[in-house]
């Protein structure tokens, strides 16, 4: 079983991101950062946060499942706000998806809020609403029950530093994992928790029984040359059974997002 871990920075590399993700094909793609704007047949809409403008590719739950036709499609937003189609309002979902190939059967879901809770009428003050989804698939080659979780960590605009809501959303992230998971299952928490390594959160999990293995296994970033502020750390993948692990790899190339694919084979 091959499971991706990404934030798919809005699709701003869009067709590197489909081509990779095509080729690739994981059996599991968790992806953070995605747009889903039912209203809008456009390819591309602006997002304007004061004099933070941004172009997101206006669809992008949707260019992936066509990319991934033989998956099953999971979208969970985290608020619904606007994008700009010039000077017209579009209202736009923002959150995370999930992918499973079809020949994983889902035998177990959770969705919810790792910070606050749905953002109806705009994407909110910072840090804004968080979601967080997890589904428990069995694994036939392993004779197994597979659970994963992933969330999109919430953004302080103060930095990445420890605060008791990054403490709360910690603990909700692994009680979600924990609501699917049997006592026999493998379990694997990942995303783009927006924390340095030597963080809470990560403590919080690695207290739980799981093995982080981005600097486990020693990569310095998680990031590329599209990133260009400080800070190389976002992205994190981890396990309770390491032994279960046949391949773990950071992405550096090709680049598809401001962060790098995480990948883990089991």
């Amino acid at each position: 079983m091959k499971i991706m871990c990404l934030n798919g920075w809005g699709g701003k590399l869009h067709e590197a991101l489909l081509t990779y993700l095509a080729g690739t094909s994981p059996g599991i793609l968790c992806l953070q950062e995605v747009i889903h704007s039912p209203a809008s047949d456009k390819d591309w809409l602006t997002y304007r946060d004061g004099d933070h403008i941004l172009k997101q590719r206006a669809n992008l739950f949707r260019d992936v499942s066509a990319a991934l036709p033989e998956h099953v499609a999971i979208f969970c937003p985290a608020a619904q706000g606007e994008l700009w189609d010039d000077r017209t309002a579009i209202p736009s979902q923002w959150g995370l998806a999930t992918f499973v190939h079809r020949s994983f059967p889902i035998i177990g879901q959770v969705q919810g809020f790792v910070h606050k809770d749905f953002s109806p009428v705009g994407y909110g003050a910072h840090p804004r609403s968080r979601s967080a989804h997890g589904v428990r698939v069995w694994d036939f080659d392993a004779n197994r029950g597979v659970s994963i979780t992933h969330m999109h960590g919430l953004r302080d605009l103060r930095g990445k530093m420890d605060t008791p809501e990054r403490a709360k959303q910690a603990h909700k992230l692994l009680g979600m994992s924990r609501s699917i998971t049997e006592p026999d299952d493998l379990t694997v928490i990942c995303g783009d928790f927006n924390v340095e390594p030597d963080s809470e959160t990560l403590s919080i999990l690695g207290n739980a029984g799981l093995t982080e293995l981005v600097t486990g296994r020693g990569y310095d970033s998680t990031r590329n040359s599209q990133y260009k502020k400080p800070g190389r750390f976002a992205d994190y993948l981890l396990i309770d059974q390491e032994h279960a692990v046949r391949d773990f790899d950071v992405i550096y190339d090709p680049e598809v997002s401001d962060h790098c694919p995480l990948i883990l084979e089991l």
